[in-house]
């Protein structure tokens, strides 16, 4: 469990570890560090546990994801659940399980009890930085320059709410680099230049303002390949009208003025002639060129 999960207390971290010790062997272990909690989860693999469970934000599960993706092929995988401590829960959202931390403990231990479980696709990105998986989200540009300016407000003290998320969004539209259209993407036989700011998505939403999801590939799905958004006008009212169908219940229309999209894409690749800004599932990974993304199906079991 992380610590310094946005969303929970000490008292609440100790009722819900009380609850799950009441029908579950547990061994508990704080995070420490980044990517502690990915090495956690290997260790947990490699020493025979039939089950790991994460408390914490979008960012412990995706270190999670990629410490069970990396058990050797001879070694049984732990199953995985998941209960939200972070300011967004993207993730366990988009599984249906609730958002509030009590409410999804009663819920993963009554889905445990009836062996309740999920088999779901991923994402993975490669680049000559990179080779992990992504469970919801991938961008470059735009949202990645606000995930950057988050953790570094959250490194002034601050804490990662959806004000603070929407304050940057609204400085970064105004005043960031959404007008440069130095992107491509290419995938299922197509290839778009001069994009301003692309995702890729694994399900949706793509992210919540409070408790509006917002959903720019409103089709995406565990059970299926990749989506993709890309955005090819860069006018303020134009770009803010998109943004705002993104809110409505159905989400973004499949077509539309100034975007694309694709859908259940088992490959896609997004470049950049100079580097720019690049996250997945809300985690800051820094500047890139050119990132492969690919569909894994069926990757993970999880208890939802």
């Amino acid at each position: 469990m992380n610590p310094h999960a946005t969303t929970t207390t000490s008292r609440t971290r100790e009722v819900i570890l009380g609850a799950l010790a009441s029908e579950l062997d547990v061994a508990t272990v704080e995070t420490a560090y980044r990517d502690h909690a990915r090495e956690l989860a290997a260790t947990a693999a490699a020493e025979g546990y039939e089950l790991v469970l994460s408390l914490g934000g979008d960012g412990t599960v995706n270190e999670v994801v990629n410490g069970l993706l990396a058990t050797p092929q001879e070694l049984a995988r732990p199953r995985y659940a998941v209960i939200p401590g972070g300011s967004a829960n993207v993730f366990i959202r988009a599984l249906g399980v609730p958002g509030d931390p009590i409410e999804a403990t009663g819920a993963v231990l009554e889905a445990i009890r009836a062996g309740r479980e999920k088999e779901i696709g991923l994402g993975r990105i490669t680049s000559d930085q990179d080779d992990r998986y992504f469970t919801f989200c991938a961008g470059f540009g735009w949202d990645a320059d606000v995930v950057q300016q988050v953790e570094h407000e959250r490194g002034n003290g601050r804490k990662a709410t959806p004000a603070l998320y929407a304050e940057a969004a609204v400085k970064l539209f105004f005043q960031g680099d959404i007008r440069d259209p130095s992107l491509s993407v290419s995938g299922g036989g197509r290839s778009l230049d001069h994009v301003y700011f692309a995702l890729v998505t694994n399900t949706t939403p793509w992210t919540y303002a409070g408790a509006l999801p917002l959903q720019p590939t409103p089709d995406s799905r565990f059970e299926l390949g990749l989506d993709a958004f890309a955005l090819t006008q860069s006018s303020h009212a134009l770009t803010g009208w998109v943004l705002s169908q993104m809110f409505f219940p159905k989400g973004l229309p499949t077509r539309g003025d100034g975007y694309v999209t694709w859908h259940d894409q088992s490959a896609l690749r997004i470049s950049s002639s100079h580097p720019r800004a690049f996250q997945i599932d809300g985690e800051y990974l820094g500047e890139r060129k050119q990132v492969n993304f690919h569909s894994v199906p069926k990757a993970l079991r999880i208890f939802c």
